[in-house]
């Protein structure tokens, strides 16, 4: 291979290395549209707690992006995160803007944990953000304090309206 031919492959390398890199930056993924749906939470008793009119992030890009680039949340909006499958996730507020309550749910409906996270120092790096787990099929993130208002707790009920999963 002559020199000016090696150059060439080096450069188209770095080139798609570095493309390879870009695409873990949340900002370089065309997130696309988002599906929009109702999703309503019901306490044991069948009783409405609260109903949110919320994103789907059922992809992976729309998942690793999630709130990022949101500003904030009206009182009864949030962000719906659909799985493939049932798991053990964990979320990080990442290049956000605001804190959230996020509400892990199983694929029958029941909340399976709550978490109020808040917003990190600002001098904290990705690698060192919280990770707030749970075991969901879907991940529901709501306005901070939007489970104590409106009593939503482990165990209620989640209805999604809307969205064909």
């Amino acid at each position: 291979m002559n020199r000016s031919r090696l150059v060439v492959a080096c450069v188209v390398v770095l080139a798609a290395a570095g493309g390879g890199l870009l695409a873990l930056d949340a900002g370089v993924f065309d997130s696309g549209a988002y599906e929009r749906a109702t999703v309503t939470v019901a306490d044991e008793n069948g009783s409405r707690l609260a109903a949110v009119d919320v994103r789907v992030a059922d992809t992976y890009q729309k998942r690793y992006t999630g709130l990022s680039n949101t500003s904030s949340l009206g009182d009864d909006e949030g962000m719906l995160f659909v799985h493939d499958q049932l798991g053990t996730h964990a979320y990080v507020m990442r290049d956000m803007a605001f804190p959230l309550d996020i509400l892990f749910v199983a694929p029958n409906g029941t909340v399976t944990e709550i978490h109020h996270a808040r917003l990190p120092p600002a001098d904290v790096g990705n690698g060192e953000l919280t990770r707030y787990r749970g075991t969901g099929k879907y991940v529901l993130e709501v306005p901070y304090g939007y489970t104590n208002e409106t009593g939503v707790s482990v165990g209620n009920t989640v209805e999604i309206d809307g969205y064909d999963a």
